[in-house]
């Protein structure tokens, strides 16, 4: 089943890479034989689904490829799903446009605290001058 990750891509399965193997910590005998861990594999750079600006972002994000992996749940079946979801966060979030950043002016208050802080600063350090006595 292909991963649908929005309205325009959709990833086939051939080019998502699975790979099993025991989970960690307890569980008993059936933990010791079952490859209940998942782990996903897409190579970004050899997608054919992705268009070449989709690349060019997910490459600046994750490098050449993005791996996920999910030990969640004691069943391979559920942990395939974690993996999956986390993989779709994953693209999703990088793919997200970024909102431009407006700059702006500081505002009269900003102003005038800063001039305030530096006034108090200066203060402070010209009270730490040692001045000697003239009476000498």
């Amino acid at each position: 089943m292909p991963l649908q990750i929005n309205d325009q891509l959709t990833i086939p399965d051939a080019e998502l890479d699975w790979r099993f193997g025991p989970s960690g910590g307890p569980g008993g005998q059936h933990a010791n034989t079952a490859n209940t861990r998942a782990e996903l594999v897409f190579e970004i750079a050899e997608s054919e689904s992705l268009t070449d600006r989709q690349r060019e972002l997910l490459d600046r994000h994750f490098g050449p490829r993005i791996r996920v992996a999910a030990e969640d749940t004691r069943s391979q079946a559920r942990n395939r799903d974690i993996a999956l979801d986390r993989l779709r966060e994953r693209i999703v979030m990088a793919l997200k446009p970024k909102p431009v950043r407006r700059p702006t002016k500081p505002g009269r208050g900003a102003k005038e605290r800063r001039l305030r802080a530096k006034k108090e600063t200066s203060q402070r350090k010209s009270n730490r001058n040692y001045r000697a006595s003239r009476d000498e």
